[in-house]
């Protein structure tokens, strides 16, 4: 068994654990000898309390084989769950054959200067086990694609028909990122990732040309690449990631409620605080024709996701403190005073430093909720999103996304991960408190109050539950991406 075959199986069972699936966390048993968890195959696994996000993890000292944890899960699910339990197991296996790979490569591309967005890759994300799957992907498409490889590789393009152009669609790449290449009147260029090729070409009426160009690099967020420093382009991929039903292709109308999403923080901004310019999109009615081009501001940019990856924060050592009080200052403020709850996890959000001056950068910005009544209330246009999901009067759905999001993913994921434990509750309790005084009595603050510094226990994801194992008819989840039913205990009370 390798060390990273354990480091998996760790994290599958927490994860198993943490969403309690199957009933999974009502067999932990108490002994004499501790806490523990008897596995399928008889072996009873020891516990420890857990940090964040759950009671117990497994313990540090105890080495796991993925067909022991795997063959627990099968016991306990329903079997129902057969076919997101075959998925998962897939996952996994893509997992452990990545994780392996980067190991293998770590040292040439950790050796090579890399990127801050390839640092970030190089880390696992705080919750979901199996982040490092792309079921599908060849060792060697992962080599030639994968962000935590620290690739270059060059678009492929489509002729697509003029007349499938959504409304809002502009009609042309922007000169910086098209190759200059002219198609018929009644077409236009669509840029295409190498992945997406296939899918393409069974779209009728579209020409996939032979010739390759404009060189990239990707992103963290693999189906977004770069093509210039301040220069980003988000393309579909035919892969799922962070969950089977978490499809990388981008669904028609999505851009547009980007867009809008995008003018409505501009509006709803702190001055610290910086919206990437994400206006210029193009899609034709299909998952895998889509572009949207997005502009960064100057700056030296530093993503939240890469200040965990080793040696960052022995640079910037004294930014987290300033990062905590700009994200939650700005976030409690959209929720008390607008009711916006931004899904602005550690990927979509980066620092911008200028001088001595930080600001907080947000991206991406098609997943946030909204209070219709709020929003109008203050005197805000309600935008007309395509995704209904987007609007939402339920003060507490807003909350569930401020915990899972802002609190969980973009605040405590990144300070507990620098710093001592007791240091790094005290610093995000008092930053929370201090954003959240200023709004006194104010109810929806209460509110706020009560689902965080007052709560007994946090509210999570169930991640592994909605995005792979159930399917939505059994699970009811509307969106995979905010389906809850876990908690954990709370990180910001005092001992």
């Amino acid at each position: 068994m390798s060390g990273r075959e354990a480091y998996l199986a760790a994290r599958v069972l927490d994860a198993l654990l943490r969403e309690n699936y199957g009933g999974l966390a009502a067999r932990i048993t108490r002994t004499r000898d501790g806490v523990g968890l008897p596995l399928a195959d008889g072996r009873w696994v020891r516990l420890s309390p857990g940090v964040l996000f759950q009671d117990f993890v497994v313990a540090q000292d105890e080495r796991l084989g993925l067909e022991q944890v795997l063959e627990t899960l099968v016991e306990v699910a329903d079997p129902a769950d057969a076919d997101g339990v075959a998925a998962f197991f897939e996952e996994c296996l893509a997992a452990l054959t990545a994780l392996e790979l980067h190991d293998a490569r770590a040292g040439e591309v950790l050796g090579g200067r890399p990127s801050l967005e390839t640092l970030a890759a190089c880390l696992d994300h705080p919750v979901y086990p199996t982040s490092r799957a792309r079921v599908g992907l060849s060792e060697d498409e992962l080599l030639a694609y994968a962000p935590e490889f620290a690739p270059t590789f060059r678009l492929r393009w489509a002729a697509v028909p003029r007349r499938a152009l959504a409304p809002g669609s502009a009609d042309r790449l922007p000169d910086d990122v098209a190759p200059g290449w002219a198609v018929g009147d009644d077409e236009v260029l669509f840029p295409v990732h190498p992945l997406a090729v296939a899918e393409v070409r069974k779209i009728a009426g579209v020409r996939v040309l032979t010739e390759a160009a404009v060189g990239v690099r990707p992103t963290l967020s693999m189906r977004t690449v770069e093509v210039g420093p301040r220069l980003h382009l988000k393309l579909p991929l035919p892969i799922s990631t962070l969950g089977v039903r978490n499809r990388r292709s981008i669904r028609p109308g999505t851009l547009a409620d980007g867009a809008r999403a995008e003018w409505l923080l501009r509006e709803l901004a702190d001055p610290d605080v910086l919206v990437a310019d994400e206006q210029t999109y193009a899609q034709a009615g299909h998952e895998f024709l889509a572009w949207m081009v997005r502009r960064l501001p100057e700056g030296r940019i530093v993503p939240v996701a890469a200040l965990n990856a080793p040696g960052v924060l022995d640079e910037l050592s004294d930014v987290l403190p300033g990062y905590l009080r700009l994200l939650l200052r700005w976030n409690v403020r959209l929720f008390v005073r607008y009711g916006v709850a931004l899904e602005a996890h550690q990927q979509n959000l980066a620092l911008v430093l200028s001088g001595d001056r930080m600001r907080l950068l947000v991206k991406d910005n098609d997943g946030l909720l909204a209070a219709p009544s709020r929003l109008a209330a203050a005197g805000i246009a309600v935008p007309e999103f395509a995704d209904r999901r987007m609007l939402n009067d339920d003060p507490h759905a807003l909350a569930d996304v401020f915990v899972t999001i802002t609190l969980h993913l973009a605040a405590a994921s990144v300070v507990f991960g620098a710093m001592p434990r007791a240091r790094a509750a005290a610093l995000l309790r008092d930053t929370l408190a201090e954003a959240l005084d200023e709004y006194g009595d104010d109810p929806m603050a209460r509110l706020l109050r009560a689902r965080t510094l007052d709560a007994a226990r946090l509210t999570g994801k169930s991640m592994i539950t909605a995005g792979t194992l159930v399917a939505k008819e059994r699970s009811g989840a509307r969106d995979v991406n905010k389906f809850y039913g876990t908690s954990g205990p709370n990180y910001l009370r005092r001992a």
